[in-house]
Order: C-alpha cells, then structure tokens, then sequence
C-alpha cells in the first residue's frame, strides 16, 4: 500500500473514531437503554402516582420527573396537580410549616417545572419563607440547599421576608453550605463522616456559583471525595448500605456541574454511575431500594426518574434538570372545568387529598368504606381516634355542620345566632358558617340544639341545601315529589317539610332506592352520612 492509500487509510479511521465518540452517550450506558428505563419508568409513575399530592413521595418529585423528561404526560395531570397545590395553601393560609422550609422549595420547584408561578399560588407568595435566613436553616444543611436550588431554578429574585429577623440573600446560603463542609471534603447531615447523598445536594445547589474561587475548591474537594467513595460497579452507599438514591444524588451533582458522566474521576471497572443506577430497574415495576429483593418503592422509583431523566437531557445539551429557563410559563389550563358545576356558589372549593391512603381498623369490610375513605383522606370527616371510625355510631347536628362546611371548603365563622352554641365551642364556626350559606337552620329562632342526633330525614334536607349551593338542580314538583316516594312502604312517615329534599336524594341516588322503607325519623349513621356526602360531592364534581 503507498503513502496515499495509507494516509486516506487513516483519514478514514480517524474520520469513523469521530464519529463513533460523538454520538456515544456521556452516561456511559447505551442511549437506547435509558431512554427506555425513562419511558418505562414515566408510564409507570403515570399509573401509580395518578393525582400526585403535596409531599415527597407521590407528590413534587414525581411531577419534576415527569415534567422534565419529554414524556406525553396530559396537560390535566399537571392541571390537577396545580389545583390541589392551591387548595393545599390556601387551606393552610400559606403556612406550609413552622419548621421545614424545604416544603416551601419542593412545591417551588414542581410548579416552576410545570410552569405555573409559585410566587402566586391561592394569593399566597410561596418564595417569601425563604427570605427568613433564620428559619430556613432552622432544620439543617437541607433547608440552605433547597433554597438555592429553588430559587435559581428559574433566577428568581431575592424574596424580601418583612417579618425575618435575619433577612437573607443568595450569599448567605452559600457561605452556610459551605461552612457545613466536613474535613473529608464532603459533607452530610450531622456527625463528621460525609454521606454520598447530602454530598451530591450541597453540589447541586453550589454548581451555579462555580466562579466564586472558594466554592470552586469546595467542590474540588467534594468531587474528590465521591470518587474516592465510589464502589467498583460506579455506586455510592449510605450508611453502610448501597442504594440508589445514593447513586441518583451524585448523578444529580454531575448533570448540574455540567461534569460527563463518563469523567474518569467516576468510572469505577468500566461503570459509571448511570451504569450502577440501571442495576436497580425493574420494568414496569419502577426501582429498587437496595437490590436485596425488597421490592421498588416510590420514592426510589421517583428519585431514579429524575435523575436519569437530568442525564439524558445533558447528553442531549438541554438545560438540565433544576435549570428551568426553558420552561415556558404558562396559566394551568383552562380547557378543562375548575372543580365543580358551572352554577356552584363562588366560594365552593374541592377539598385537596391531605392524607393519601387513609384508612380505619373497623371499615376493611364496610359497604361504606370508599365514601369514608375518600372523605378521611381530605380532612373532611375523621374518626373516633386515629385508628377506628365508628361506622355504626350515630351523629350530632353539630358534627353534621362541621363535615359538610369542610366537604365544600367554607371556611368556618361563628355567628351570635343561636344561644345554645358557645363561641368557643369547637364547632361554632362550622354551625355559623352551614347556617350562614342556608345550609342548616335552627331547632327555633333561638336554639340549634348542637348535641341532638340527626335523623334521615334530617340530613336529607341540609344535603339537598348543600346540593343547591354546589350547583345542582334541586327542585321537584309535588307530582314528582310524591311519586318518588310513593314507592316506599313508610313514605307517609315522613315530614312534610323534608319530602322534596328526601325525593331529591332519592332522585339524584344520594339515598339509594333499593331499600323498602324511608325510616326518615331513625338516627342516621356516621357511615350513612359519610356515603351521602360523598355521593353529592361526586355528583358535583367536587371530588
């Protein structure tokens, strides 16, 4: 072969060696398999989280995977999410909690990424809290990191908190992280040893302030210190138990430095970190803890998503994961209906699950166990204690007023009506509030009588009033009136001043048709009422 050929030769190789590097994923992994973990992982995370909540599994961390990874999520997910972010604030007056201000930076963070504004959630400035220096850092390193994270998320100003006696700034949180920095150059929640995960957040939170030289040799020594600690299949552990949140953690700092993740400080036998993080996938069945055949858990599974998700968009030199200036603000949509009738009086809200998955001991087998369930979880009934619920026990118009004034979201005001109702007694905001909107009335002009059982009909007649408020037609005529009832044995027991709203129940199937008798003067039951409720707020569209 001459000179020539030899030299095209080379040229060819050289030109296919390019080639071959160019298109090789920075994560080390091949593209195809993490872009299937994503999809995979995206579709379920779809399915197991399908009205995502606020906390940090299930809930912020799920719709940040989500939003960030391309995946065709429909735009009502994210609508919804919103609306039960805004109901949550606007039931708690904007005071997520006393203590752990990294609540305030997750939701900033999940509604940034969705492209709502957070500085305007329910009336509510959700940037403010992290004006207060004092009580940000309150809970640890964690609060200072958040903060950062979510204010740069979207280079939001400074919020200027009025009632902080330390106001703080962007500098301040820095200078906080950096004083927290351990002796082995990483850093962890307490004690003197780091931990790989708080390590890898501290990272993400300084990777914006690289051009301040001692953040810049902070992270040296941080960078040095995974490296260090990284295992030969590319993974990290925690407390002496490998794991992936571990894994995803220092992951997340890489993507947000901007650092490959095929960097040789972090290929340990070939594996990287990516690499050792697909170890623990379980298609269709999210990720794995630990692999030790425990089983996948949301919060790994949450966790894994958005960090293989941050990795792909790197590789693909999209902004990463918590840099979201690409995102495009937007109002959630409007193309679907607020919550509830057209016809609902304003200031009937949904009630936002607070407590996903709340149960009773007594309900496992009760015909009424949804109803109650669904109402639990909201806050809008709750049980005898924490564990039992009574079904079977009957209820006072006093409690009635209470659950229904929570079912539609009215917020509670005690009025001087009733003289039987003590101000300070715990239910006088909810009787006030019911009696206000017309939807009790008083034993007489003068009495509620609070403590009394309430009986079928009864609660028939204040469920109709709330039926109206919400936005349904309640209205029958006599003829229509009398033969709806007319096919119950004991119709002619009932009151006269209850036929309608008891013909409406019965019409709208909030009383069920299927039993023989009325029995509108028998107590009703906790359960009975839990069903009623819920039946109406479905049929409004409240639930």
């Amino acid at each position: 072969m001459n000179r020539s050929s030899k030299l095209v030769c080379a040229i060819v190789i050289l030109c296919l060696m390019i080639g071959q590097l160019s298109i090789a994923p920075i994560y080390g992994s091949p593209a195809k398999d993490v872009d299937h973990a994503i999809q995979d992982t995206a579709a379920y995370l779809l399915a197991a989280v399908q009205e995502p909540q606020v906390g940090s599994v299930g809930g912020e961390w799920a719709v940040i995977g989500l939003a960030r990874s391309g995946y065709p999520v429909p735009q009502r997910y994210f609508d919804d999410y919103y609306k039960t972010v805004e109901n949550y604030v606007i039931s708690l007056k904007g005071d997520l909690h006393d203590k752990k201000y990294t609540e305030y930076s997750r939701i900033i963070l999940a509604l940034t990424a969705i492209g709502a504004d957070p500085t305007h959630v329910g009336g509510y400035n959700l940037l403010t809290p992290l004006g207060d220096f004092d009580k940000t850092i309150w809970q640890g390193i964690n609060g200072p990191i958040f903060a950062l994270i979510a204010l740069d998320s979207k280079n939001y100003a400074m919020p200027f908190n009025s009632t902080a006696k330390t106001k703080a700034t962007r500098e301040m949180y820095v200078d906080e992280i950096l004083s927290r920095q351990l002796k082995d150059g990483g850093f962890a929640l307490s004690g003197t040893v780091s931990d790989p995960d708080v390590t890898g957040m501290a990272l993400q939170a300084l990777a914006k302030y690289q051009d301040k030289k001692s953040v810049k040799a902070a992270t040296d020594k941080a960078l040095e210190r995974l490296s260090k600690i990284q295992d030969n299949k590319g993974g990290y552990s925690s407390w002496g138990v490998k794991n992936s949140e571990s894994t995803v953690q220092v992951l997340m700092a890489l993507c947000e430095l901007g650092i490959p993740i095929n960097d040789s400080r972090f290929v340990k036998n070939g594996s990287t970190v990516v690499d050792d993080l697909l170890g623990y996938y379980a298609e269709g069945k999210g990720f794995q803890h630990a692999i030790d055949n425990s089983g996948v858990n949301g919060m790994s599974t949450e966790q894994a998503m958005y960090g293989l998700v941050n990795a792909e968009r790197r590789s693909a030199n999209k902004n990463s994961l918590y840099r979201m200036s690409d995102v495009i603000r937007k109002t959630p949509s409007t193309s679907n209906e607020e919550a509830g009738l057209p016809d609902k009086h304003k200031d009937i809200k949904a009630m936002p699950v607070l407590e996903a998955g709340k149960t009773f001991s007594d309900i496992a087998n009760h015909l009424n166990r949804k109803a109650i369930e669904q109402l639990a979880s909201r806050g809008i009934i709750n049980g005898m204690t924490a564990d039992t619920f009574a079904p079977n026990r009957t209820m006072t118009r006093a409690e009635f007023a209470a659950i229904v004034t929570k079912g539609l979201g009215l917020l509670p005001k005690a009025t001087s009506v009733f003289t039987d109702v003590p101000k300070g007694g715990w239910y006088a905001g909810y009787v006030g509030t019911a009696f206000s909107y017309g939807i009790v009335r008083g034993t007489s002009k003068t009495t509620f009588s609070p403590g009394v059982t309430i009986t079928k009909q009864e609660a028939a007649v204040m469920i109709a009033s709330a039926a109206k408020l919400c936005g349904m037609d309640t209205n029958l005529s006599v003829a229509e009136t009398r033969d709806m009832l007319a096919q119950f044995g004991d119709y002619t027991k009932t009151a006269e001043w209850a036929r309608a709203a008891l013909a409406f129940n019965f019409r709208e199937n909030i009383l069920s048709q299927d039993a023989f008798n009325i029995e509108p003067k028998v107590a009703i039951t906790r359960a009975e009422i839990a069903e009623m409720l819920y039946r109406m707020l479905a049929a409004t569209k409240l639930l």
